[in-house]
């Protein structure tokens, strides 16, 4: 019988000696030491030559010097051929300034071209919003949040997944840290440069290691929850932190690049149809008993898990922006209350589909139209969720109106909510529509301050396009409108005066019936 791959390996240990390998160079988990990140250091600070090779008079040196001190920050490992390209670039800029320049805006041009798959900050708007919907709560995926103190006690967690993920896969360490390692350095430009500054290569490394394979043993685990073949303390530390887990994975700032965690998945399989399926209905309390099917799509590279997640959540259109009828409309307005809508004949309901991006105008019979929006259970883990995918659209797509609908569809989505609600007897009539449902999550009053909150929201594509039908609507059928509104308007002086009406009515049939009585009495 061959033993156990790598049997002797100790996760949870960070002693070298617990590692049975020959070469230690790149074992996982070991700590850089002070002394070399003290080198380290030493050595990428402001070089002599930025200093000395352009005079300090020249205002080609207070450049250069500029350059260099805005350098100092970057701790990469030093290669072979570092002070050659140093040589290099001190005779282009010692010949010509201009090169400051153009390195700079070569940098942020790749920056920008690396906006799809970037692991991003949070923008401003959703930051604002509080730490409940952007900081971890039990486990940190990737360095953003890697040295919170809170967080370290699941780092041991992380080396028994990263054991047993190890033995269920029945391949050495060195084979699949190496496997890891091949992608964990061109993911590492994918995030913030400031965080990466703070970061070692190997520590890196090794934090890609222990992070991709926790993320992809909760996610075998998720696919099968009773799943004998796993670890039972590894079970229970899932099944117990689940809330807190799924909170943290679905963090703009706790992503993993997906080329990380497919590199792990290779080595430890798992079905992902069967994991995304039940996240694709995560934002709805009620369920169909007969589960609908369910395909990946394999056209769709995300990023990280958050974006291949939203990507199925949100769902695919091929509505187009404008309606058929915009000859007419001289002036739009982005913004509509819900009064305004049933004014006009527009009226809310929750639609049959869970996709966020199915939402927009239709028409029903001559005088009416519906407003039609996914339905949704409101509490504070998918308002979470909603926040989140909203600021991976904001820093994903430049411009709304220049895209595909589906990419800005949770913007538009959370705009249209907090466009209709102003009051809490607003939201009580999206409960009596439909579209907020369940007796538990937020009360109306948390309920408001949530989408109130988000009234600074960009409005997406499919915001734009719903806006403009409902201006096409209300002047396309102006006169029909107009007369809908004037019945809302006055439906209770006219309801008044019908029931005057009726009962004056009522009262002269009476006394006819009285007068033909007594005439036709002997």
């Amino acid at each position: 019988m061959e033993p156990d791959p790598d049997a002797s390996w100790v996760p949870c240990e960070f002693q070298l000696s617990n590692w049975t390998m020959e070469t230690v160079a790149w074992t996982p988990g070991f700590p850089v030491s002070s002394s070399s990140l003290s080198e380290s250091n030493e050595i990428f600070g402001t070089p002599s030559w930025m200093q000395t090779c352009v005079p300090n008079n020249s205002s080609g040196g207070q450049l250069v010097e500029y350059y260099a001190a805005a350098s100092e920050h970057d701790p990469i490992e030093k290669e072979s051929s570092f002070e050659v390209e140093l040589h290099n670039m001190q005779m282009q800029i010692h010949s010509s300034p201009i090169r400051v320049f153009e390195d700079v805006a070569h940098k942020f041009e790749a920056d920008i071209d690396m906006i799809k798959v970037k692991m991003h900050r949070y923008p401003t708007v959703i930051r604002d919003l509080g730490v409940r919907n952007t900081v971890p709560r039990i486990v940190a995926i990737g360095p953003y949040h890697h040295n919170r103190q809170e967080l370290k006690q699941t780092e041991q967690a992380k080396h028994v997944a990263a054991y047993h993920c190890l033995r269920q896969s029945g391949r050495s360490v060195e084979e699949l840290y190496s496997a890891v390692v091949s992608v964990a350095d061109d993911a590492r430009r994918l995030y913030d440069k400031d965080v990466m500054a703070g970061i070692g290569y190997e520590d890196f490394r090794h934090m890609m290691f222990f992070d991709a394979c926790f993320l992809v043993q909760y996610m075998v685990w998720y696919t099968d929850i009773s799943d004998k073949e796993m670890d039972p303390s590894l079970r229970t530390f899932f099944f117990s932190n689940r809330s807190d887990i799924n909170h943290d994975v679905l963090l703009l700032e706790n992503q993993l690049p997906w080329q990380v965690v497919k590199t792990v998945m290779r080595f430890r399989p798992l079905p992902l149809d069967k994991f995304v399926a039940p996240w694709t209905t995560l934002l709805q309390d009620r369920h169909d008993v007969k589960k609908r099917p369910f395909a990946l799509d394999g056209t769709y590279q995300p990023p990280h898990l958050l974006g291949l997640l939203r990507f199925y959540i949100v769902g695919r259109s091929d509505a187009k922006l404008l309606p058929k009828k915009v000859a007419k409309i001289r002036s739009l307005s982005f913004s509509v209350s819900a009064i305004e809508l049933a004014e006009i004949g527009i009226t809310l309901t929750a639609n049959e589909t869970a996709e966020l991006v199915n939402m927009g105008l239709n028409k029903k019979g001559v005088f009416f139209a519906e407003l039609s929006l996914a339905p949704l259970s409101l509490d504070y883990a998918r308002a979470s969720r909603l926040l989140n995918m909203a600021a991976f659209e904001l820093c994903t797509v430049p411009n709304f109106l220049d895209g595909r609908v589906e990419d800005s569809a949770v913007c538009s989505y959370l705009r249209l909510l907090s466009m209709l609600v102003h009051r809490e007897e607003d939201v009580h009539q999206l409960r009596r529509k439909g579209i907020l449902q369940g007796g538990a999550g937020l009360t109306n009053k948390e309920a408001l301050d949530f989408f109130t909150s988000l009234q600074s929201l960009p409005g997406g594509f499919c915001y734009t396009r719903t806006m403009v039908e409902i201006e096409s609507y209300r002047v396309n059928r102006s006169m029909r409108t107009k007369a809908h509104a004037f019945f809302h308007k006055k439906k209770t002086t006219i309801c008044t005066v019908l029931s005057t009406i009726v009962a004056v009515v009522s009262i002269f049939g009476t006394l006819v019936g009285i007068l033909v009585k007594l005439k036709t009495a002997p």
